[in-house]
């Protein structure tokens, strides 16, 4: 499967930016709910008999509905047990609607064309906060390394949960007002207690930490509209650089800059040799592949000779050297460890 390459343009000079783009309030958050339930109507790829679970769920289900049947005497191949996940975000009301992800607990083979019969989602309390039901969506999720398109055992639905009940947070009468940056660091904390406290003529911010600022409200401003006026200032920000790499779809995201340097790398039957620009001419066997790139198919060495070679760089001549996702991941991440990319990397 051929990786997906992503470009994310970023100018790493300053910028200005507002300050609810790089924090957190405390206390403002998101929760986690979870339940389990069946789908139904799938086309002879649900769980087989050798889920038990499965079988007893179908059975409470029909004697909820006054139909008895023994587990043993069920054959269905067209239900699946399932794990249903939701994120309830902070002050959600009831009736509010949340998207849903639902993944196969047993044997099943595909979830594609099912219904989710109404399932509970509980917090971590074990209280009910909201009810899902509906026809799931594989799309987006159907396609994955190393597997066919149509068998998936994960799917979406989109507003596929409603809302029950509230969690109870008393943010109007909160005297504890706390910023977390998203990404802990000293300059930025200190540029917005000094932004704050300029911009208000008064103490109202002071940075704790590399991480936390904490607020102290002006007597004539509501909660809200505080942290409203707070949360829209602007501050000189330079963004880090990233190199952020989805194992599932395969997908690369880095910025337009980051360079990799000098190096030698060699991963299974590939070898990668990266070096500064020159005007060395192609080896016999070597093959202009543009971009500073040149493969030599008979020992499949790739060789970058460019003043300036990036991340966006090497994935791109990877991919067409053929590697897989699963080797460009690996190798991004040698390179790393080796020092040649200056840049934090995440694989989610």
């Amino acid at each position: 499967m051929r990786i997906l390459l992503t470009i994310l343009l970023m100018n790493l000079s300053l910028l200005a930016i507002q300050i609810k783009e790089v924090v957190n309030t405390v206390g403002v958050r998101d929760n986690q709910l979870i339940g389990y339930g069946l789908v139904v109507g799938l086309n002879g790829s649900g769980d087989g008999t050798s889920s038990k679970f499965t079988l007893q769920s179908i059975s409470n289900l029909l004697q909820g509905m006054n139909i008895k049947v023994d587990p043993d005497d069920i054959k269905s191949k067209n239900t699946a047990a399932v794990m249903v996940t939701a994120t309830i975000p902070a002050f959600a009301k009831s009736g509010d609607k949340l998207d849903v992800t639902v993944a196969s607990l047993g044997d099943a083979k595909s979830l594609q064309g099912g219904t989710l019969l109404l399932t509970a989602l509980r917090g971590i309390d074990g209280e009910i906060y909201a009810i899902a039901q509906g026809s799931l969506s594989t799309g987006g999720l159907a396609a994955r390394p190393g597997g066919a398109g149509t068998h998936t055992t994960a799917a979406t639905i989109m507003g596929g949960a409603n809302v029950e009940r509230e969690i109870s947070q008393n943010f109007s009468e909160n005297n504890d007002l706390t910023l977390s940056l998203k990404t802990a660091d000293f300059k930025t904390a200190h540029d917005i207690e000094r932004v704050l406290n300029t911009i208000f003529d008064e103490s109202v911010a002071r940075a704790v930490d590399s991480r936390t600022i904490k607020l102290n409200k002006p007597e004539e401003l509501s909660n809200v509209e505080f942290m409203a006026r707070v949360l829209e200032q602007d501050i000189a920000y330079t963004p880090q650089n990233k190199v952020i790499i989805d194992e599932r779809t395969g997908t690369v995201i880095a910025g337009v800059d980051v360079e990799v340097e000098p190096v030698l790398i060699t991963h299974k039957d590939i070898t990668i040799k990266i070096e500064p620009n020159n005007d060395n001419p192609a080896a016999q066997n070597e093959i202009d592949m543009k971009d500073g790139g040149m493969i030599d198919p008979t020992s499949n060495t790739l060789r970058i000779s460019n003043s300036k070679t990036t991340v966006a760089n090497v994935a791109r001549m990877l991919n067409r050297l053929g590697a897989s996702p699963n080797d460009i991941i690996t190798i991004m991440e040698n390179l790393k460890r080796a020092g040649a990319i200056n840049a934090d990397l995440e694989v989610i």
